[in-house]
């Protein structure tokens, strides 16, 4: 199969889905927590998310990376979307937008 490049997800949509996401415990979407460590794109637009949790004994870790899958996968022109737990380096509050901060009163 040949791909164009107009077919294959740009990495803003990606973006958009991730921010529809929320971490059920906290306000705010997994992209301005900082969980997401890593947006890949490939040539067949498959779609590899590494991210991370806030605490890796998170209630829902079994259901945020499901969410994060299902939210992808609706961006056009997605092919497979993988997405990769890592718990290096350990998230921080630092990683978070200033949106993030702002919503949860950190500044």
């Amino acid at each position: 199969m040949n791909v164009k490049d107009n077919d294959i997800p740009a990495e803003q949509s990606v973006i958009d889905a991730l921010k529809t996401v929320f971490d059920p415990e906290i306000p705010v979407n997994v992209y301005d927590l900082g969980l997401i460590y890593g947006i890949d794109i490939s040539e067949n637009g498959d779609i590899e998310i590494r991210m991370t949790l806030t605490n890796p004994n998170c209630p829902v870790a079994d259901k945020i990376p499901q969410m994060v899958e299902q939210a992808v996968k609706s961006v056009e022109n997605a092919g497979k979307v993988n997405v990769s737990l890592v718990f290096e380096p350990a998230w921080t509050k630092d990683m978070m937008s200033e949106a993030a901060m702002l919503e949860l009163g950190l500044f």
